[in-house]
């Protein structure tokens, strides 16, 4: 049975993203909305993300967010390469400094997100995925961090994977840049549960549950401090060197030249 909590209500949000507030008003979902691109993510559509959750972040009433991507294939399938071949040094700083604020405020966000992960999650989809405060997937997920192959290290909140899957599970999901499915990701750590897609929304709902039954304030706090403990090491500090790595990348038009055989060439555009 459905949680009353998440009886949804839609209101659409400058298109790129929808906003849809539950029957009771306590939980909000977001949805990225890039359908036809399997929910990539330009610089428009992260404009209004981070616009978003700043707006849902002010509602005192509100007591837990959900983020998901539109349709049954794809999370977010990652940054929009066609944007970012376009970028010189100081565009593609620009540019993933703008992927870091998406994850960012998520981690703002005074109250829990849930990542509902429907399908394809790469790239900044997975750091955006890593940077909710649990991950609940379907078993339809497909997992990868494929920058390298298109010339780019990845970088600023792929810095939170080491705390999630280890060192070593960090390093082959960044340096060999292959694709894993939700299975395999859940038995790292990264997800905190894997059901059938079918199953998806009862999954989110117990977990939704679980959160409006709680102290609100309590939960606030809980969430506050968990984040202050997070942050008692380097991460700060991790993302900008990160956001410095990825400008370094462009010094050479090797990105350029790998998303032309990687992607481009790959898909006839």
């Amino acid at each position: 049975m459905a949680s009353k909590a998440a009886q949804l209500v839609t209101v659409t949000f400058k298109n790129h993203v929808s906003k849809h507030r539950g029957a009771t008003g306590k939980v909000a979902t977001v949805t990225v909305n890039n359908e036809r691109r399997l929910n990539v993510m330009n610089s428009a559509l992260m404009k209004d993300f981070i616009k978003t959750f700043q707006d849902l972040s002010m509602d005192p009433e509100l007591r837990c967010v959900v983020l998901t991507g539109a349709g049954n294939k794809s999370f977010i399938g990652g940054a929009d390469i066609s944007e970012m071949y376009q970028k010189d040094q100081d565009g593609a700083e620009a540019f993933i400094r703008q992927v870091s604020k998406c994850a960012d405020v998520i981690r703002k966000t005074p109250v829990p997100v849930i990542g509902r992960v429907n399908g394809w999650c790469l790239g900044a989809g997975l750091e955006v995925a890593a940077a909710c405060d649990f991950r609940i997937s379907a078993d339809t997920g497909t997992f990868g961090m494929p920058e390298v192959r298109v010339g780019l290290p990845s970088v600023v909140e792929a810095c939170l994977l080491p705390d999630l899957i280890g060192w070593g599970r960090t390093r082959y999901l960044l340096l060999v840049g292959d694709n894993l499915p939700a299975s395999t990701m859940q038995q790292w750590g990264f997800l905190e549960n894997v059901v059938p897609l079918s199953k998806l929304d009862d999954a989110v709902n117990d977990c939704l549950d679980g959160i409006v039954a709680s102290g609100p304030r309590a939960v606030k706090l809980q969430k506050e401090l968990i984040t202050k403990w997070e942050r008692a090491s380097s991460r700060e500090a991790a993302t900008e060197a990160g956001a410095i790595q990825f400008r370094r990348a462009y010094e050479t038009k090797e990105p350029q030249e790998y998303m032309d055989v990687t992607f481009f060439k790959r898909n006839k555009l």
